[in-house]
């Protein structure tokens, strides 16, 4: 097997890659280096599942598609910091076989794999995924300096856990900056927006997917606070800032929605899909017992979204076609 022959090289994914740079550095400083031997971990067995899966479709052209190391370095950033490295490898196969590969392979998924396997885990392990949280370093040199947090340090609940829990709201300089409890990739909403705006630059990413998401989002949360919706849990709906910028909302929008696969082709499309994801995460969030929603809402949406972009294709064609008899 020859490795430069066995990746499709594929630019768009290494600027992904680079504009999570930053976003990784940060999570060695607040957890340790641990979960960077789970990410390569995670990165092998992506590889390896995706080859052997493109060989029983092609014996004689079995290729790895580089969006595979997009797909484990979002799928790794979106777990907590304490996963045991057994769930995270499960997960990632689970989300390249069943996400990608039962589709034919890169560019005929119409799922985030990443997506795939995190929801796959959640529900399949959720002791894992939604009780350890560590308290995270937050003086130099931090995790730079450590393989992880202490044993005794994991008491800390992540922000929405806690809101749901007292109604209590954290310093939000703290979650705009990063210091808190969390997901490795979901921490900093400064560092998230500012890789946001890299890959539009880059022009990587639709930012019409990205503000419709943010924007309707906000929007809704705002309505369900100031109109005093009740939680499931109890408590008062969020306040828009603190939804907008806990958990994983803005990862979602800025990294998830804009996968160029399962994403939209189309502009008005784009900004549709958006738009619902913002909203199903809003209302999976306040009338449901799970913490997180954006994570069903895109995948929710990547059901819908062939359906969708058929339906405003036939709507645009059928106003051309009025066009043409109105002027005939």
């Amino acid at each position: 097997m020859d490795l430069k022959t066995l990746f499709t090289k594929q630019k768009m994914m290494r600027t992904v890659l680079l504009a999570l740079i930053p976003i990784a550095l940060l999570a060695v400083f607040l957890y340790g280096w641990r979960w960077v031997l789970m990410g390569l971990l995670v990165g092998l067995a992506a590889v390896i599942s995706e080859y052997l899966v493109m060989r029983s479709i092609n014996k004689e052209k079995a290729k790895v598609s580089e969006a595979v190391f997009v797909s484990a370095a979002l799928f790794t950033l979106t777990l907590p910091p304490m996963t045991p490295m057994w769930v995270a490898v499960v997960g990632i196969v689970f989300g390249g076989v069943f996400g990608k590969g039962v589709f034919g392979g890169f560019g005929r998924n119409i799922f985030n794999p990443a997506l795939v396997g995190r929801c796959f885990i959640y529900v399949a392990f959720p002791a894992h995924m939604t009780m350890t949280w560590p308290q995270p370093f937050l003086s130099l040199p931090g995790g730079f300096a450590a393989y992880s947090t202490a044993v005794d340090a994991i008491s800390a609940a992540t922000p929405i856990i806690t809101y749901n829990a007292s109604g209590a709201l954290p310093n939000y300089l703290h979650l705009f900056l990063g210091n808190v409890a969390g997901s490795l990739g979901e921490s900093s909403a400064l560092l998230i927006l500012l890789s946001g705006l890299f890959l539009v630059y880059k022009k990587v990413a639709s930012w019409q997917l990205m503000v419709s998401t943010i924007v309707s989002g906000t929007a809704l949360s705002a309505l369900f606070h100031y109109a005093g919706v009740t939680q499931a849990t109890g408590m008062a709906a969020a306040p828009p800032l603190f939804m907008l910028l806990s958990g994983g909302f803005l990862f979602g929008s800025i990294f998830m929605v804009t996968d160029p696969i399962s994403a939209p082709k189309t502009k008005q499309a784009q900004w549709v899909a958006g738009t619902l994801v913002g909203l199903i995460t809003v209302i999976i969030r306040t009338f449901s017992l799970f913490t997180e929603g954006m994570m069903f809402a895109i995948l929710i949406v990547n059901a819908f979204t062939p359906l969708l972009e058929l339906q405003i294709k036939r709507h645009q064609d059928r106003k051309k076609l009025q066009k043409k008899e109105a002027a005939a």
